[in-house]
């Protein structure tokens, strides 16, 4: 990335935060939009009415204004000054009713008298207003105007989707959600790190292919999981991106299965770059890991935040605003994801091709000629490798067991298969098969991805 990664990755983060977004409508189009000017991806339109197993997509939701006004003609919740001010999917209204009628149409904190909250309603018709509890409690009695100029209409659910292919066809899967109004952290965050990352990954060619998915939460991973269920086998790894620019330490959620390789890989990783990163296991609460990671799909996904869903003050409310995330944090976050990337592409599992006895590391020029002095990490390494390499163990295996770093095992691997010592253990199953003209399939395939890349020049 150009410039300051962390000063970019806010940037854009204070395009995105001004837009109402919501699980359907315009917003999130205009979302994608702006990730568009940055990477190919492809639209897709869920009609409203479609089962989606044991969910509907609901009708489509799109507002131009809201407003309550007081007795003296004030506005005491606008839309235009704030989104959150407005319950999500309110349908339209236009009435006058007393402070008694409104009372249960209204919402607010009162242990954070100063912020708005974010409020929803999606499934069931209904309306309201968000307000400060500050400026509630200094409602009079009265006629109160409401006015909200809102459409429920048979539209569609709309996400988007970047296929990035590898050499070969495994897959991994990132997925961030486009839901959320203006959240800068629960939102935003996620979007321009997972922007990021699949601009950095497209800029050359990688072992894995990868697909990355901005849809709104719930409701889109289930949509997307229903068109992508004959494909879902590909997928080998997956991280789902939320909550990346706060000052949190760097917290790892592991999947379902709590023991895969992304798992692992992130166990290792993080904390190399963050001291105070955690690691939490799986539960079926928080974000669109709860959807890949039912039981009756079981993907290999996890999730990377910061702070977690509901785990800071600021969370589902205005306080959650652009002052919150930082460019440091979101760098940090954008770098642990292209650190776990690099182990994924690395970690391999080899054959030890001499592997009766050491082989003679030093007629190869691998070895101190000068015996005695005790092994060097360099020879260490080579020799952790070699006596590991029997097809089963991950270079990530080797280096837990060895309790060296990755860098230094995955040398040692490069080194030994170069001196025609190792051999990749699926170098021969992965070799992909000759293409063959086929229709396109789905899911915003990146064809030239490196192509549009350069032609753009990285430009955000």
């Amino acid at each position: 990335m150009s410039m300051s990664t962390g000063e970019e990755l806010h940037r854009f983060t204070t395009r995105l935060y001004p837009i109402c977004r919501s699980i359907t409508g315009n917003g999130v189009r205009q979302t994608l939009r702006l990730i568009r000017e940055r990477l190919p991806i492809e639209n897709h339109e869920v009609p409203s009415g479609t089962r989606v197993f044991d969910w509907e997509v609901p009708p489509e939701w799109n507002i131009e204004q809201a407003m309550l006004i007081d007795p003296d003609g004030r506005r005491v919740a606008d839309f235009s000054r704030h989104n959150l001010h407005v319950v999500g999917y309110s349908e339209p209204r236009s009435a006058e009713l007393t402070l008694d009628e409104l009372a249960p149409h209204l919402h607010s904190m009162p242990d954070r008298p100063d912020w708005i909250p974010y409020r929803t309603s999606y499934y069931r018709r209904n309306w309201g207003f968000c307000l400060r509890h500050s400026e509630r409690e200094r409602l009079r009695p009265g006629r109160y105007r409401v006015e909200i100029d809102s459409a429920l209409t048979r539209g569609s659910l709309t996400y988007g989707e970047a296929l990035i292919r590898g050499r070969t066809r495994e897959e991994v899967l990132f997925f961030a959600h486009v839901c959320h109004p203006s959240l800068a952290n629960d939102n935003t965050s996620g979007i321009a790190v997972a922007t990021a990352l699949a601009q950095w990954i497209a800029s050359e060619k990688r072992r894995y292919s990868y697909r990355f998915v901005f849809a709104p939460g719930t409701i889109g991973s289930l949509c997307w999981l229903k068109r992508n269920e004959h494909r879902l086998g590909r997928v080998r790894h997956g991280l789902v991106l939320a909550l990346l620019g706060d000052p949190a330490p760097l917290t790892y959620k592991m999947s379902r299965r709590e023991g895969c390789e992304i798992d692992a890989v992130a166990g290792q990783v993080l904390p190399q770059i963050d001291p105070n990163a955690r690691v939490i296991g799986f539960s079926p609460y928080g974000y669109d890991e709860r959807q890949l990671c039912s039981p009756g799909f079981d993907l290999p996904v996890g999730r990377l935040t910061r702070s977690v869903n509901g785990g800071y003050p600021e969370y589902h409310s205005s306080g959650d605003d652009l002052a919150l995330i930082r460019p440091e944090f979101l760098r940090q976050s954008y770098e642990a994801c292209q650190s776990i990337v690099a182990v994924l592409e690395a970690n391999r599992r080899y054959v030890n091709l001499s592997p009766r006895g050491e082989p003679r590391l030093g007629k190869r020029g691998l070895y101190d000629p000068l015996g005695g002095s005790g092994a060097a990490t360099r020879e260490q390494a080579l020799l952790w490798v070699l006596n590991q390499s029997d097809g089963t163990r991950s270079l990530l295996d080797v280096t837990r067991r060895s309790g060296m770093e990755f860098a230094a095992i995955h040398q040692a691997a490069t080194t030994l298969e170069r001196a025609g010592l190792l051999r990749a253990a699926d170098a021969t199953a992965r070799k992909r098969k000759p293409r063959t003209t086929r229709a396109r399939p789905s899911g915003g395939t990146i064809r030239r991805a490196r192509t549009w890349h350069a032609r753009h020049g990285g430009r955000k």
